[in-house]
């Protein structure tokens, strides 16, 4: 089926909003959210079109709105851990948009955001971590004896909330491995079984053929056997008017 100039528009704006995604955006960025927006609701005309397109390539446009639109989320998100959550939650499409790209443009994206976010976790954690020393340093510079006690209070304070915010990181990362994990076990499941989906749909194939070519052959023997019990019951049949009028023949009528 040919594609209407609707799916046409979608699939320009649909790249146009990959290549807006993998670039390195200003805050102030407005023209990927309002794209975003319209591409959502040329999805809703698509699906209520009557010369819509195959449901397999409406269900991949449709994930493919949908990552855009998670992303825009994800973005403005304040903490980086709860963005790279979001991040890994999301799901890029499977198939190119344009026949120029080679993989899916969203999986890109998919991957510098997940990159990104990583950047931004373990800056974060750096820059905690070398936020105590440099207090400890400033605190125990040209102060008295009490005051050294206090900025060691201090430290030892600060200490302890680093320790937090890094047990914290660290059960972060390791939810975000789960995660991964759990969706990976998710994809490899489904992959089962729609190979013995696959594998089933063949064998049923295969059996109506065999049913089909037994039911073919079935017909043909009947057909046979209809033809051998016609001849039959003519050659009875021939064989009785033969031997009547030998009979009469034979045997004249009586005067």
């Amino acid at each position: 089926m040919a594609a209407t100039r609707l799916e046409l528009n979608m699939v320009r704006l649909l790249s146009r909003c990959e290549a807006l995604a993998a670039e390195r955006r200003d805050q102030a960025e407005w023209r990927l959210e309002k794209y975003v927006a319209a591409l959502e609701d040329m999805l809703r005309q698509l699906k209520n079109q009557a010369s819509k397109p195959a449901p397999e390539l409406l269900n991949e446009y449709s994930r493919k709105v949908d990552f855009l639109k998670g992303l825009l989320e994800a973005e403005k998100l304040s903490s980086s851990t709860e963005k790279a959550l979001a991040n890994q939650l999301l799901a890029p499409g499977r198939t190119p948009t344009t026949a120029k790209e080679r993989t899916p443009a969203t999986k890109t994206v998919h991957l510098q955001a997940k990159a990104r976010c990583t950047g931004q976790m373990r800056s974060e954690l750096l820059g905690t971590v070398g936020l105590v020393p440099l207090l400890h340093r400033l605190s125990l510079l040209g102060l008295p004896s009490d005051e050294k006690q206090s900025a060691v209070e201090l430290d030892a304070v600060l200490q302890h909330h680093q320790d937090m915010q890094e047990k914290l990181a660290e059960e972060m990362l390791s939810l975000a491995r789960s995660l991964k994990n759990n969706t990976l076990a998710a994809q490899n499941v489904i992959k089962q079984d729609n190979q013995t989906l696959s594998h089933s749909l063949r064998m049923a194939d295969q059996n109506f053929e065999k049913l089909k070519d037994e039911s073919d052959r079935l017909e043909q023997h009947a057909k046979k056997s209809v033809n051998w019990l016609l001849w039959i019951m003519l050659i009875v049949v021939c064989f009785i008017f033969i031997s009547m009028i030998l009979f009469i023949r034979i045997f004249p009528k009586l005067k």
